[in-house]
C-alpha cells in the first residue's frame, strides 16, 4: 500500500543566477479541504533558503510529500552516458548531482555556469554567450540536434500530450528548463541523501520526500487546454482550483505564473499521491530509476 503523506507542498523552482530569483514560489496543502497557501519569505525565497527549508522538515521528521519543478537528472539511456566521450562522465544520477556541485563550486547562489561553460561538458549544451546563442557540437547527440536530447520520461511525457518536456541541455528561451535542473541537481546533492528522492529511494515510513512534477500534468489535469495553462488572475486560478473541489485562493500580492503554477500543483500532488499507479509507472525500472528519474505522475 502507498504510503499516506498528512501534508504536500510544491517548489516552483528558477535556475536564474541571482541570489534570490523572481520564479521561486513555495506553496503547501495542509488539510485537503483547504485552498494551497504561499509560504512567504521577506526578502524573496533563494535556493539556500529553500534547502534550508527542506533541511528543517527533515529535522522536524514531517509527513511531508513535496513536489519539486526540475528535472532530477539528465539524459543517459539514449546516448548510454550523459556526457559522451567524456571520461569523468559519472556513472548514475547520484555522481552526476555531486559532479555537478563539485565543479561548480565556486559559482555563487547555487549556479551552474562553469559546467555549461567548461571545455567538454559545454559541449553538450546550448545556452547564451551574453549576445548570441551558442550550440554546443555534442548538444543533439547525434540524435534530434534541434530539439536536443530527451529522458525516456519526457519522450513519454511529450508523446502522451502532457506537455512539451524539453531537454534538459537546452539553456535558451522560455521553456527552458536546463538552468533550474541543473541548480536543482545541485541542492539535491547537497541534502545529503536527507530527505530521500522519489525514485532513486525507496518511499521512507515516516519523514518528508521529494518528488520530480511537471506543472503542466496538473494544469492538464484541471482542464486547461494545452498552450493556455498559465493562471495570470484570480479568476483562472480559482476556476483551475475548482476542479479539485477547492475554494478559490487568499487573495494573492500578484498573480504570476510560479505563484500560481504552485498552488495549484500543490493541490494536485494531494490527490495524485494517492494513486498507487504513479508511484509504479510500467516502464520505470531499477536501472532507469537510478540512471534518468521520473516525473511523478507521468504513468
Amino acid at each position: 500500500m502507498t504510503r499516506r503523506f498528512a501534508q504536500f507542498a510544491c517548489i516552483d523552482w528558477s535556475g536564474q543566477a541571482v541570489e534570490r530569483p523572481k520564479g521561486i514560489a513555495v506553496a503547501i496543502s495542509a488539510d485537503a479541504r483547504e485552498t494551497p497557501v504561499l509560504l512567504r519569505r521577506d526578502r524573496g525565497w533563494s535556493r539556500q533558503t529553500v534547502l534550508d527549508w527542506l533541511l528543517d522538515h527533515a529535522d522536524a521528521a514531517s509527513d511531508l510529500l513535496i513536489g519539486i519543478d526540475f528535472s532530477t537528472a539528465l539524459p543517459f539511456l539514449d546516448c548510454g552516458a550523459y556526457f559522451p566521450g567524456w571520461t569523468e562522465s559519472p556513472a548514475d544520477a547520484r555522481g552526476l548531482w555531486a559532479k555537478i556541485d563539485a565543479m561548480c563550486a565556486d559559482d555563487p547562489h547555487l549556479a551552474a555556469t562553469s559546467l555549461t561553460t567548461h571545455a567538454e561538458t559545454g559541449r553538450h549544451f546550448r545556452r547564451s554567450d551574453g549576445t548570441t546563442t551558442v550550440t554546443g557540437d555534442l548538444f543533439g547527440g547525434g540524435l534530434d540536434g534541434g530539439l536536443g536530447r530527451l529522458r525516456l520520461v519526457e519522450r513519454i511525457c511529450r508523446a502522451a500530450g502532457h506537455g512539451n518536456a524539453v531537454s534538459g541541455f537546452n539553456l535558451i528561451g522560455a521553456a527552458q528548463v536546463g538552468k533550474s535542473t541543473l541548480t536543482g541537481m545541485r541542492m539535491l546533492h547537497r541534502l545529503g541523501g536527507r530527505v530521500p528522492v522519489w525514485p532513486f529511494d525507496p518511499v521512507p515510513a515516516q519523514g518528508p520526500m521529494i518528488v520530480e512534477i511537471y506543472t503542466s500534468i496538473a494544469a492538464r489535469t484541471a482542464g486547461l487546454p494545452r498552450g493556455r495553462s498559465k493562471m495570470r488572475d484570480a479568476a483562472s486560478l480559482a476556476s483551475a482550483l475548482a476542479a479539485f473541489g477547492l475554494p478559490p485562493s487568499a487573495p494573492l500580492a500578484a498573480y504570476d505564473d510560479h505563484s500560481t503554477d504552485a498552488i495549484l500543483t500543490a493541490a494536485w500532488l494531494r490527490r495524485a499521491a494517492a494513486e498507487p499507479h504513479l508511484w509504479h509507472p510500467p516502464l520505470l525500472t531499477d536501472a532507469i530509476a537510478r540512471l534518468e528519474g521520473w516525473t511523478f505522475g507521468v504513468p
